[in-house]
Order: C-alpha cells, then structure tokens, then sequence
C-alpha cells in the first residue's frame, strides 16, 4: 500500500464519520451543549474541518477552501482564517450551521486535501512545513496530526449526538 493510499483511506474515514454524526441533525441538534462550556456537535465539525483545510493547504500551498466562498456563507463573526483553536464558550455558541453546510464544507476540504495526498511519495513525507516548533514538524508529522486532531473531535461529537438522542 502506498503512503498516498494510506493517507487517503486515514482522510476517508474522517469522511465517513462526518456524514455519520450529521445526519439527520437539526440546527437544534447541532448547536445542542451538554453545560454551558461544552462544545456543539456544529462547533466540533467545523472546527475539525478548518483545522483540516488551513493545515492541508498550508502545507500544500494551496488556497484554503474555507476562503473560497464558504466563509462568506457561513458568515460567522470571527475573523476569516479563524479555525476555533482557543475560543471560549461565547464563540462556540455562534456556530449555527445546518448540516448541509458542514457536509458540504467537510467534503469539498477533503476533496482537496485527497487531490493533495494522491501525488505524495514517501520522500515528501520529511519535508519541514512549520518551522515554529523544535522539532520542526515535517509533512508526515503534519497530516497524521491532523487526522488524529479530526478523529478525537468527530468521536467527541459522536458522544455529544449519542447524548443527545438518549435525551
């Protein structure tokens, strides 16, 4: 199996738990906190695919999907490469997307990020794509980060609907 194989089935996967969790929610459902703290089952996937989409196309060098039009529909009150990391409980609570939205959003980030990963060779995997952090994070340190940071939030949303439906 080749490593553009095996980040591709790791990405997918993340894919199939997206739709899983968000379908059939409501925008009740989506915006719904077990405390007032607590993270939404919107916030969590919105926030999994920005981290996606701004770390991917960072490192990719591509333009973010988020700024391709999705930013301005979601018309969110944070800044626009905003991406959730640090928000307090206030910020969670104005992420009010349908489902659709982030289905959609979700899908054409992976789209990307699949287009990205198809073409890698194992050499690329050592390029160093952020410097700010000692060690440098290299590529392949970079993209299991991220679907280890997405399949932590998608099962944190998961648990959040699992409670939600046993309501």
């Amino acid at each position: 199996m080749s490593v553009s194989a095996v980040l591709i089935d790791g990405f997918s996967r993340v894919q199939e738990e997206v739709h899983d969790v968000l379908d059939g929610l409501t925008i009740d459902d989506l915006t719904f906190r077990v405390d007032a703290q607590a993270n939404s089952i919107g916030w969590l996937i919105w926030h999994l695919t920005r981290v996606q989409d701004d770390h991917v196309a960072g490192a990719a060098g591509l333009d973010q999907v988020w700024l391709e039009g999705w930013q301005q529909r979601a018309a969110l009150p944070f800044a626009e490469t905003e991406i959730g990391y640090g928000q307090d409980s206030d910020e969670v609570a104005q992420v009010r997307l349908a489902a659709e939205f982030l289905a959609g959003y979700y899908d054409a980030t992976h789209a990307q990020t699949e287009s990205f990963v198809r073409g890698l060779r194992d050499a690329d995997l050592t390029r160093v794509v952020d410097t700010r952090w000692d060690p440098p994070v290299t590529l392949g340190v970079r993209l299991i980060s991220v679907i280890s940071d997405d399949l932590q939030h998608v099962g944190q949303a998961a648990f959040v609907r699992g409670i939600l439906e046993r309501r």
